[in-house]
């Protein structure tokens, strides 16, 4: 009797056995599928791997993790996504890493769309998640799936920013799929699962260990085209997701700050090491070579008719900004740009200031 009852549990289960990711290619190309594989004998599998390979796969699982697999995808929006999926990510198979299964819930077809990461301080400053959110929506709206780790913060500002856009969000998470982490970001996960789409590497009833968010963090980077790094410590997560980054071939871009904030200290060191300091949209936009992409989205918006001037406010938070900034921030056309911004200058609401600037004047 076969150990696994369906395709997906197959898979689930292989996952389970935390396999050598060269061993586990060479027992599916030997014996063609996972519940081929999990049915074979010991001897059969020390033919194609290591004994200790084999040993491994003939050890009884992890039985709580497989009921807790199973009640999860009893339901019909959760899936499996395994390496004969078509949808599997390419960017992760290319890279020869992948996770053999990944638990998912969402729209497939961000999986292999152009993407970006976005990562920062959880203890994000007011202007930190402002930039996030900004830069994500006009990003998604320019067609890059925006990819975070839906942790409090950055993460939650970017996913939050990418929603309300063409390319939408994943959030890539270190626990199962059955539970939120952290709690205070349910109804922006629920958001996310609707819209977007929630991946994890691990079975449901995983709880958030410290071990697992590394391993997130280069799935995060292993996603993307690049990663942006908005706000972060030199002791935060984000510099391994950018670490992660570099080591896969993925550009780095890096948003520049006070020199007096420690939140800033964590881009200025990746900007030294080579980092690309960006301080528009279309900054990245360009060094992704989408340019037409970008203006192909500014041409196809149907922004303009949904109250420009509260995007034109929102995006300009605390900072002051000159009209392409705000241009890259908003993916308005700069002729909305300039039209909002005479309108909020007549009514109080904005200030040109020296240098072709403007700034957000906050009543009281």
């Amino acid at each position: 009797m076969s150990v696994a009852a369906s395709i997906p549990e197959a898979w689930a289960t292989l996952s389970l056995k935390a396999l050598p990711h060269q061993s586990l290619v060479a027992l599916l190309h030997a014996f063609g599928d996972p519940a081929s594989v999990l049915d074979a004998t010991r001897a059969q599998l020390g033919a194609v791997v290591p004994d200790v390979v084999a040993a491994r796969i003939r050890e009884p699982i992890d039985e709580d993790a497989l009921t807790a697999t199973r009640a999860w995808l009893a339901d019909p929006a959760h899936e499996i996504i395994a390496w004969d999926d078509p949808d599997y990510p390419q960017a992760l198979l290319e890279l020869g890493f992948a996770p053999p299964a990944l638990y998912f819930v969402g729209r497939r077809e961000l999986l292999n769309r152009p993407a970006l990461a976005i990562v920062g301080s959880r203890n994000a400053t007011v202007q930190g998640a402002e930039n996030a959110r900004a830069f994500a929506h006009a990003l998604a709206q320019a067609g890059l799936t925006i990819v975070s780790g839906l942790a409090i913060g950055v993460d939650a500002a970017a996913h939050a920013g990418a929603l309300t856009a063409a390319g939408s969000t994943l959030a890539v998470v270190g626990t199962g799929l059955d539970r939120v982490y952290p709690a205070t970001n349910r109804e922006l996960a629920h958001r996310i699962a609707e819209r977007g789409g929630l991946l994890s590497e691990f079975p449901p009833g995983t709880p958030p260990r410290d071990k697992n968010f590394p391993r997130r963090n280069r799935l995060i980077s292993g996603l993307s085209r690049g990663v942006l790094v908005v706000e972060a410590a030199l002791s935060s997560g984000s510099l391994i997701t950018a670490r992660y980054a570099g080591d896969q071939g993925r550009e780095v871009f890096a948003i520049p700050g006070s020199i007096h904030s420690p939140l800033s200290k964590g881009c200025h060191k990746l900007i030294r090491e080579g980092a690309k300091l960006v301080q528009t949209a279309q900054d990245i936009l360009e060094e992704l070579g989408m340019t037409t992409l970008a203006a192909d989205a500014n041409a196809q918006n149907e922004t303009p008719a949904k109250d420009p001037e509260r995007s034109v406010l929102e995006v300009l938070g605390g900072d002051s900004a000159d009209v392409d900034t705000l241009v890259a921030r908003t993916a308005l056309p700069s002729d909305v740009v300039v039209a909002a911004l005479t309108n909020l200058e007549l009514t109080g609401r904005v200030a040109a200031i020296p240098g072709g600037l403007w700034q957000r004047l906050h009543r009281s």
